[in-house]
């Protein structure tokens, strides 16, 4: 590989993992949501 490659491929799987999360959150705050609203 290419320097330039490397770079871009720790570019890329930085931004998975910050994906990854907000994904993550999501679920969660999702998941909440739904059981709150089965409470009422």
């Amino acid at each position: 590989m290419e320097t330039l490659d490397i770079k871009r491929l720790k570019e890329l799987e930085a931004e998975n993992r910050k994906l990854e999360q907000m994904f993550a959150e999501l679920s969660l705050k999702s998941l909440l949501q739904e059981e709150i609203i089965r409470k009422f």
